[in-house]
């Protein structure tokens, strides 16, 4: 047999700035065992002929060998890097024997031997220790690995050698490659590659190690996510689904990755591989709202088509076949605006799937309103014909909105609406049984029929950890039938107990959102300040005050923001700014009264000067809202005798947290960019470009903010205010990743994937900061600071010997960054981030007395992108022509 070395592999970072080790050294990677006559084998190993009549076969074969010297590369982020080959075993030969010709009878036919042929073998990757390998890629085409008997090494100092190896090589003998990122194949078919080692290139996903003064990594810090869309007729199923095109023709409707599995199995993959430490998922499932009049409001699941046929499942949920169901509308080219409600089947596949991960599961029923655009639906909030495209289900309301005429708000219709929106539909009309649920209770379709049906496929699934009786019903939970009465709530709580009838061990909440859940402020002149949902959070039924926490940690603007604590380093993306505004500024310390006030920047400090409870006006100020009693002021008076609350007697959960991948997204992290819906808008004083890195730092400095001391601990309940392993990020998409965004022809939302809260796909990038640090610290290079950098770096490849100052002025120049003495120390600065720009006029300037071209006395030039500061690029990459803050401000106002 015949051995591979992988020899010195060390690439010298030196340069200017010193030397390092880039890539492996041979007593890093070990000694490969056996003799080989001359330098390195002639990349074949030989096999002898047969005297029998014979079919094709081998007598060489080639590999893609590391040659001598040759260099390991070093990856920040996520590359495809092509491997080579370090170890060989002899090829194996398997001869099958075959009768071909010969009569009727079976006789006078010739024997002819088939050869086939497999090879173990071990290809080096990158230096280690790497995080994990994605998608693998033979001769250019996507090879699974899941197909083929394999194991990889991450690359660690202290891996041991391969079993196989030490079988091949002897225990003595046996490399381990130490530091050596690899793949072994054991017995890899080679017949489908021409009976030759294919050329293999690998996705490989390193992050640099943290610095010790830099927070823990987002990755590390994420314990529970949101499996999003919620939609999607089988994308929950983890049974491959086919739609029959006709008699005989298939076409795949939930096996759309090169896996060959379920969307959702690959998608979960992914996941567990990216977030390691998630212990915790909540499960959407969505229905259909038709109109945002709460007595006038259906809530049904619904199909995207109605003639399609599918097989091995059929699409039934909620009671309703694809027949009677839901018709989902469609867009101006035929295809339907949103995926359909996931098949009851479906559901409980998820969740067993979920569990058999060893995941919790959060239950999280989701309303999405289906009003295009084209309806003739009378508005509840103006005097409009038709009500706005695809609102938020937070929108859902009386007949006619309180504050305007008319309104049943403060009376009795309130509460006959109310009723209405909820139905009739008890625990006690479902019939569960393992893996089915039956109905037989009132025919239409309501609220309370869509929260009970699926806490009984949690129920008929086995159970699950926790159920969210409904999210963000801002809308509804503030109306009231009386002065401090509110039936919605209410209903919520009769709700929660018909829940816990199916669901008796299951943690039960109330997800409200961020502006609802602190209390009910009308703002119409009253002074009332009613904490409206304290008898739900009150209720022996609820486990948890859920919060869909999109709080804003930034105020800013071109010229950056005033109270930024170090103003000589101002950037949105310090950590410490974001986590001072954690428990301060908007929100906290004060507000905006009017869009103008926000233009103007003219804040209006949170006070209470009569009771010195300044708390109760703060939407941020989770701490005083858990830790005191509550009293209800009506008409501004404050009631002598507290709620029912009872403080720090539950825990608090994220159900959603998360910031869009858009320019400035933590001024205002609950907007979406969708342009389909009247919904979407830009952060404040966005520019439109997209921001992978303003996502991650808001979900690293709430993470981190609240993993600390920030957190107080309740004696009450024996433990923390906010229970962080229920903190879900949003979010996660049931359809893997790149297929989802990229294929549009399959998922049509796939284009406000960039601007959106995903983070598939955004999570393998690693930090300019981090990267810079180790960089220099393999230069033998630790006197630097890197602590006013910002950036992230999606792919980097070291894969040639060369300095260490190549590297880093390439990143310098796509980044916009210098290096300067300071201190003794080298500094890394960005140019500078000011962007307070002032138009200048030819009258402005000092020009020549004497023009060669009185025409043209000017000279315009424009950069490279990368040599302009971090902020004007974002404004090149937002739009063409003049940005105007005030103007793009107003305009979003006035679309809201």
């Amino acid at each position: 047999m015949a051995t591979l070395l992988l020899s010195t592999a060390g690439a010298a970072i030196g340069g200017q700035i010193g030397g390092s080790i880039l890539g492996v050294s041979a007593a890093a990677i070990g000694q490969a065992a056996g003799s080989i006559a001359g330098s390195l084998v002639d990349q074949s190993l030989l096999a002898t002929g047969s005297a029998r009549a014979a079919g094709p076969r081998l007598d060489r074969l080639h590999l893609q060998t590391a040659g001598e010297g040759a260099p390991l590369p070093r990856v920040w982020g996520r590359m495809r890097v092509g491997g080579r080959v370090v170890w060989a075993a002899n090829f194996r030969e398997t001869v099958t024997t075959q009768t071909v010709g010969g009569g009727k009878g079976g006789g006078g036919g010739a024997e002819v031997d088939e050869y086939a042929y497999s090879l173990s073998f071990a290809i080096a990757l990158a230096e280690g220790p790497i995080d994990r390998i994605g998608r693998v890629w033979a001769d250019g085409a996507p090879f699974l690995l899941s197909e083929v008997s394999h194991r990889f090494y991450f690359g660690g100092e202290d891996q041991l050698p391969d079993d196989l190896i030490i079988a091949t090589e002897g225990p003595d003998a046996a490399p381990a490659f130490r530091g050596a990122a690899y793949l072994i194949f054991e017995d890899l078919p080679l017949g489908p590659f021409g009976n030759r080692v294919p050329q293999f290139s690998v996705e490989v996903y390193r992050q640099p190690p943290a610095r010790t003064e830099a927070p823990p990594s987002l990755s590390s810090l994420i314990k529970g996510v949101a499996l999003s869309p919620g939609s999607g007729e089988f994308a929950l199923a983890t049974t491959p689904v086919r739609r029959v095109v006709k008699e005989g023709v298939y076409r795949p409707v939930n096996t759309n990755a090169v896996e060959g599995q379920s969307d959702l199995a690959t998608a979960l993959d992914q996941l567990q591989a990216e977030l390691p430490g998630v212990e915790t998922v909540s499960l959407i499932i969505s229905w259909f709202g038709t109109d945002l009049r709460c007595a006038q409001c259906e809530i049904r699941p619904g199909v995207e088509r109605r003639e399609t046929i599918t097989a091995p499942l059929t699409w039934t949920a909620g009671g309703a076949s694809r027949t009677s169901a839901y018709l989902i509308s469609g867009d101006a080219e035929g295809r339907p605006n949103f995926g359909g409600t996931p098949a009851d089947a479906s559901v409980i596949e998820a969740i067993q799937e979920l569990k058999g991960r060893g995941l919790r599961v959060l239950i999280y029923p989701f309303i999405l309103m289906d009003v295009p655009a084209d309806n003739s639906l009378p508005d509840p909030y103006s005097d409009a014909a038709n009500q706005p495209s695809f609102p938020w289900r937070g929108r859902i309301t009386a007949s006619i909105a309180p504050g305007r005429p008319g309104s049943p708000d403060k009376t009795a219709a309130t509460a006959t609406e109310i009723t209405t929106f909820f139905g009739t539909a008890t625990a006690s009309d479902f019939a569960v049984s393992p893996g089915a649920v039956t109905y037989s209770g009132p025919a239409d379709f309501r609220y309370r029929r869509f929260i009970l049906h699926c806490a009984a496929l949690a129920a008929a699934a086995g159970g699950v950890d926790a159920f969210a009786i409904g999210s963000e019903m801002r809308g509804l939970t503030q109306l009231r039938d009386g002065p401090t009465a509110y039936p919605a709530v209410a209903a919520l709580k009769s709700l929660a107990a018909e829940a816990r009838a199916l669901l008796p061990s299951a943690k039960l909440t109330y997800a409200a959102d961020w502006s609802e859940y602190f209390g009910h402020h009308p703002a119409d002149g009253s002074g009332d300040v009613l904490f409206h949902l304290d008898p739900l959070w009150a209720d022996s039924n609820i486990d948890a005050v859920a919060i869909d926490a999109y709080f804003p940690l930034s105020d800013w603007r071109d010229d950056g923001d005033p109270d930024h604590p170090s103003p000589e380093a101002a950037s949105i993306y310090d950590i410490a700014y974001l986590e001072s505004n954690i428990e301060g500024g908007e929100y906290f310390d004060w507000f905006y009264a009017s869009a103008a006030d926000r233009l103007s920047r003219n804040r209006s400090p949170i006070t209470d000067g009569a009771h010195n409870e300044p708390w109760i006006y703060r939407a941020k100020d989770m701490r005083a809202w858990w830790s005191n009693p509550h009293h209800n002021r009506p008409g501004g008076v404050r009631d002598s005798s507290p709620t029912a609350w009872v403080p720090q007697s539950k825990p608090i959960w994220f159900t959603e947290i998360g910031c869009p991948a858009a320019d400035r997204g933590a001024n205002q992290p609950n907007v979406f960019y969708d342009p389909k819906s009247s919904e979407s808008a830009l952060p404040h004083f966005s520019r439109g470009a997209r921001d992978d890195e303003i996502q991650r730092r808001y979900l690293q400095a709430a993470l981190d903010y609240w993993s600390g001391p920030a957190n107080p601990f309740s004696s009450v309940y024996g433990g923390p205010m906010l229970d962080l392993s229920r903190a879900h990020v949003w979010t996660w998409d049931a359809r893997p990743w790149p297929d989802f965004p990229a294929r549009r022809a399959v998922w049509s939302d796939g284009g406000v994937h960039g601007l959106g809260h995903w983070l598939t796909g955004r999570l393998g990038a690693a930090d300019l900061p981090d990267t810079i640090a180790e960089i220099c610290a393999q230069a033998g290079l630790t006197a630097i600071d890197v602590s006013g950098l910002a950036g992230m770096i999606h792919g980097l490849l070291a894969d040639q010997i060369g300095p260490a100052r190549g590297l880093l002025e390439t990143l310098m120049l796509s980044h916009g960054l210098d290096a300067v003495e300071s201190g003794g120390a080298l500094k890394f600065i960005p140019r500078t981030t000011a962007t307070h720009m002032t138009r200048l006029t030819p009258d402005d300037m000092a020009l020549p007395e004497e023009e060669s071209d009185p025409v043209s006395p000017l000279e315009r030039s424009r950069l490279d992108a990368p040599a302009l500061p971090r902020a004007v690029r974002l404004s090149y990459l937002a739009a063409e022509g003049d940005y105007d803050p005030a103007t793009v401000e107003a305009t979003r106002e006035a679309a809201a």
